[in-house]
């Protein structure tokens, strides 16, 4: 099926390829050929994100009691957080997405199988197959040159006016603000943010949208607390200098608070925030933990009566956040800390776990490449 592209493409290309846990490579691998309904575009930035650290490192999966032995099926390109510029439709895509070459376009971070239960009542999110770039041999992921989005996929234009330090913010925040929208936050509440990572900065971008009574962020470290401050944050506790659980209860008259969102992925974390929030509160776990966590549950039902909701991705919130970032409805300013050419991935992969000097890792494929060639062609 004919195949339009912008110039001749490559036949091999550069590509952070996971072989097992410390084991990844640079490698040269072959450029992907769109077929009908499939997007290839030019990686412009790729993230690194915390459950690309897990991976590095080897962390298992807990389901029920069951343990996998990694999160993802070898060997696969890395990356799952991206930004990028169209440069070869297959047939049928460009009128199924909106998009034409050139255009800056990005992709949900599961591929979706639509046949499951949870894609045909519309919980596309929760696939039971779950293909999520990255992690898995049918959905490569975006730390290389180009990247090839399945027909399968939920792709979106992005405005090519919109900063690429922020473009690349656009999956990360979109699971931001699931987690916001889960917490059900109203006028007046006292909002608490546990983590002042990538997610919890955009947690607490999306959540002073929200006009809460008092935002309060909960992190170890004093220069991710400013920046929390920078961004909308009323309150910034540090739990190596205060009893973060205690100073919640002075602020709200002994109560607690009536939002708590916990992206630490520190099981310490969680105790804590059962402990700070009020009877029938609204508690919101994101994290992917490394290993299990142990809660009394006596508090969740008996003592407190709790709200318990897990947030997972960002179902239905890409536009929402292309939108409200193209019209400066959200404050990123501050989150991208480091930008790498894609053989400096160790180098990231080192910052990023370290977790002291960087927030958001950013590789760059291409750098500052220049335009894209004008030419159209078909294969």
């Amino acid at each position: 099926m004919p195949v339009a592209t912008i110039g001749t493409l490559p036949k091999t290309m550069r590509a952070v390829r996971c072989h097992a846990p410390r084991d990844y490579r640079l490698d040269e691998v072959p450029v992907p050929l769109p077929s009908a309904g499939e997007v290839l575009i030019r990686v412009d930035a790729s993230g690194i994100c915390a459950s690309d650290i897990k991976c590095y490192l080897g962390a298992p999966l807990f389901w029920g009691d069951a343990q996998r032995t990694a999160y993802v099926q070898p060997p696969v390109t890395a990356g799952h957080e991206l930004i990028g510029t169209v440069v070869a439709l297959g047939e049928g895509a460009g009128e199924r997405y909106g998009l034409a070459l050139g255009d800056r376009a990005i992709s949900e971070q599961i591929v979706p199988c639509n046949a499951c239960r949870y894609c045909l009542t519309g919980k596309y999110w929760l696939c039971a197959v779950h293909d999520i770039y990255g992690f898995h041999t049918c959905t490569q992921g975006s730390m290389a040159d180009y990247m090839l989005f399945p027909a399968r996929a939920l792709n979106y234009k992005v405005p090519s006016d919109l900063s690429l330090s922020k473009a690349a913010l656009i999956e990360p925040l979109a699971c931001s603000m699931h987690a916001v929208e889960r917490a059900l936050i109203e006028f007046g509440d006292v909002v608490v943010i546990a983590g002042a990572g990538t997610l919890g900065l955009g947690m607490v971008s999306c959540a002073r949208l929200k006009n809460p009574g008092t935002l309060v962020v909960v992190d170890l470290n004093d220069k991710r607390l400013e920046l929390a401050r920078n961004l909308g944050a009323d309150v910034t506790l540090n739990p190596s200098q205060v009893d973060v659980v205690e100073a919640i209860r002075e602020m709200t008259e002994g109560y607690g608070c009536d939002v708590y969102i916990e992206a630490t992925g520190h099981p310490e974390a969680v105790n804590q925030g059962l402990h700070a929030i009020r009877k029938g509160g609204n508690f919101v776990e994101f994290s992917v933990m490394r290993e299990p966590t142990c809660s009394d549950w006596t508090i969740i039902g008996d003592t407190k009566e709790l709200n318990i909701y897990g947030a997972h991705l960002g179902p239905h919130c890409y536009p929402k956040v292309i939108d409200y970032l193209h019209r400066g409805l959200l404050k990123v300013d501050g989150i991208v800390t480091h930008q790498l050419p894609l053989e400096g991935f160790q180098e990231g992969i080192d910052l990023v776990a370290s977790g002291q000097e960087s927030i958001k890792v950013l590789l760059r494929p291409h750098g500052n490449a220049g335009d894209l060639p004008t030419e159209f062609g078909t294969l």
